[in-house]
Parts: structure tokens; sequence; C-alpha cells
């Protein structure tokens, strides 16, 4: 029985393309051209909605590493993008018709790939690899809900995550509230001066346009459906005070600085177990990226700091992964069942694509016989794995790739370039010798 592959994004047609080349025959599923989601216009496969740019090149970098070790891997995606990318400096852009084209026809000439030209609406028996996007149709959506009961979410609002290296430490402090508990939190301090002058720049920053089926989904005048995931901004525009009284309250923190109760705290919490990583909690946000950077410097300790993620919110199916997913992409309870692309909680195109990759390696292998393969921590892609299925996660937002997620050097380098270029060097051989050793 062929394996089927539900989805034909980038996501999917690498499952399908790591199938095939593994001599086994799989159905790919794709509801273009009769049915569309609200963001997909084009009927090819692996369509780029939002930009034509892969990001980076420079291997030194989080999104160039990424690449790299998905060419290593065999993929699809990079071979047609190189052959229909376009000039954008050190990105790695391309002719997004050309590109879908590209893979369309790649896909379609594979002989162990059937095509089918229909929706799925139910989760199928047998092997299966769901790869549907964050636009997941309702129906199918209501299938997968029927597996991962409420680890499935419709919405997607995440919080900026920054490195903790990059924070201000003179200015910053770990506390628990009331010193109840372990001091897990970070704090930001501001005096009523800092807080005025930050709440002023807040309400005015400039918002990023929602599209039309988002403004349906989260409320056409602003985010009312879901009142828990509301945008930093949308509640500082309630009041002068309202942060104060919500996530941005003092009460029970003292200033060791001051030895006083602050004006406002905004407080950090760890994203990751090696505490690189740290989320600014409750500040969901839908202001373009380089006003969250302008506004959110302004919070004292932030000063310099360095964004891995900017905070999002736009219409989004993903499962709750740490629960349901091993780090092969694989359900822990259906082990016969994968998924791959952004549907897991990896966010972006390239991540998507990676995430393919493995989703379609694993089922091969696992229909082979072998174990599956969880890449090492120190690349790119192990490290997204693991990130997405590390079942000590409190809470889980979807995050592309990033040098914060991988491990720290044993030797401290202060050059960033340098240190990223050694960090990304360490991956792909480490890459390499996994790969050699597990043929």
């Amino acid at each position: 029985m062929a394996v089927k592959v539900i989805g034909a994004g980038l996501a999917g047609c690498e499952a399908a393309w790591q199938l095939a080349k593994a001599g086994i025959g799989c159905e790919l599923y794709e509801m273009k051209p009769h049915k569309y989601t609200p963001a997909h216009k084009y009927s090819g496969f692996a369509e780029l909605v939002c930009s034509n740019s892969l990001k980076a090149e420079r291997i030194g970098s989080a999104a160039g590493m990424l690449k790299e070790e998905m060419r290593r891997l065999g993929s699809v995606v990079t071979e047609c993008a190189a052959e229909t990318k376009v000039s954008a400096g050190g990105a790695l852009a391309v002719d997004r018709e050309a590109f879908s084209d590209a893979v369309t026809a790649r896909i379609k000439a594979e002989p162990l790939i059937t095509v089918v030209d229909e929706e799925v609406t139910e989760i199928p028996d047998g092997e299966v690899i769901i790869a549907t996007g964050p636009l997941t149709s309702d129906p199918l959506a209501e299938s997968i809900r029927g597996i991962c009961g409420e680890g499935l979410y419709f919405h997607d609002a995440a919080a900026p995550i920054v490195t903790f290296e990059s924070l201000n430490k003179e200015r910053v402090f770990f506390a628990a509230r009331y010193d109840r508990g372990d001091a897990d939190y970070i704090n930001c301090a501001f005096d009523k001066e800092e807080y005025l002058a930050f709440y002023n720049a807040l309400i005015s920053a400039e918002s990023a346009p929602l599209k039309e089926f988002e403004r349906e989904h989260f409320g056409r005048d602003g985010f009312k459906v879901y009142e828990g995931c509301m945008p930093i901004e949308v509640l500082a525009k309630r009041g002068e005070d309202t942060m104060r009284f919500g996530p941005l309250k003092p009460v029970g923190i003292t200033d060791p600085r001051t030895g006083r109760r602050p004006y406002a705290v905004v407080q950090l919490r760890a994203e990751n177990a090696q505490g690189t990583l740290y989320n600014i909690v409750g500040f969901q946000t839908n202001l373009r990226f380089p006003e969250q950077k302008r506004v959110f410097s302004m919070i004292p300790g932030l000063e310099n700091a360095e964004f891995m993620r900017y905070g999002v919110m736009h219409r989004n199916t993903y499962i709750n992964s740490p629960k349901l997913l091993s780090a092969a992409f694989n359900m822990r309870e259906r082990e016969s069942l994968f998924f791959a692309g952004q549907i897991t909680g990896v966010e972006g195109y390239i991540e998507s694509a990676a995430s393919g990759i493995m989703a379609g390696l694993n089922m091969a292998r696992r229909l082979s016989g072998r174990d599956c393969l969880v890449l090492p921590e120190t690349t790119m892609i192990g490290a997204l794995s693991r990130y997405i299925s590390d079942p000590t996660a409190e809470s889980f937002q979807p995050m592309g790739c990033n040098m914060g997620i991988l491990p720290e050097l044993p030797e401290r380098i202060r050059d960033k370039q340098l240190r990223y270029q050694t960090i990304a060097e360490r991956g792909l051989d480490d890459l390499d010798k996994y790969l050699e050793q597990n043929r």
C-alpha cells in the first residue's frame, strides 16, 4: 500500500520526494485546483504566498546553515530554488511562479509519486504524512482534532523571543513574584518616566495589516474573538495603566537596584532548556517587525536585545507537537502517522521544507525496518526537531530557525559573525559524520 502524503506545499513535496528517492511509492494529495485556501492563488505545488525570499544564503546564518543541511539531504526545494533564483543581495530569492512550476514538474515526473487532485477530509488509515500547512481545511482539521484533542490551535499569537546573551545584565534581574518558588523569570523594571515613554511609543507604533480571512478570524476591528491573545498594543490603547494591571503589573516584585517596587515590570520566561532564549511574557503583537525592534528595545535591559523571532498574530493551524510528536516527526501514540510543515510548529518556508525532508526520510526508514533519524542537536534541523518534540515544554509557540536554539560553543567567541560561522561549521561537520554512520 502506498504512503499517503496530504498536501503539496513545500513540506509535502519534500516528503514525497524523499520517499521516492528511497524507492517507496506514495500518493500525494492536493486539493488545488479544485479548492484553494484563502491565501493561495496559484495552481502549482510549493506555492510561496508571503514572500519570494527563502532567507539568507550565508552559511554563517541560521537560514543559510539550514539550507545547506537540506542540500546535503537531497532537498528538491533547494534544487528548484537554485534553478529559479533572482538577484536579492545575500538572500535566496526566487521567481515564485517559476519556482512552483519547477517543483511541480519535478514531482509529477517522478514515477513513484502519484498525484491525486482531491481534498482529504479525514485522516486515512495506514502510513500517512500530513503536511497541510497553517491553513488546513476545516473538515481535515476536525479529523486532526479527533486524535490531538485540545492540542490543536487555530491561531498563532506569539510573543517575541530574545537571546539571554544580548540582555543588559545591569538592568535586569532574576526574581519570582513575592519570592515564591524559584526565580525563573527575568524582570525588566520601569520607573514612571521610562514607562510613559514606552507606552506612548507603543500606542503610536505601526501595525502589520491583516489579510481579509484573518480579520474574519480574529475580529474585524481588533482581535475581539480571542480576548486571551490580544496584542499588547491593543491592550495598551485601553488606557495608560491597563498594562500595569495586566502583564506589566509590578506587584510582588522588588527592584534590587532601588530596594522598591518598580512602576511597571516586563517579565521574560526561558524559551528553551538551555536558557539561551527568553520569551517576552504577554507581548503577543501585530506590530510590524521594525516597529517591534524600535519599541521593545525601549524596555529597560532590552536596549541591545537580539530578536531571534518577532511576535506574530495570524491565522495558523498547528498542533501541540511537544505533547504529541517524537523528534522523528511521527505521533508517539500512532507511529505510522507523521506530520510535517507549519502544522508541526516550525515557522517559515524553509523550516517547513526541512521538516518534510525528515518526515519522508523517517517514514521510508520505518517501512524498511530501520531506526528513524534524529539529527544531532548541533544541526539546525536537529535543534528544530528537538524544539517541537520537547515533552517538558510548558507552553508551545511556533519557532523558525535561529542560532539561539543551538548548543553554545565550548569556547567563547566574542565576534558574532565568527561565532555563528563556527557554530554552522560544527553543525555541518556533525551532520556529515552522523549521515555516514547511519547510511
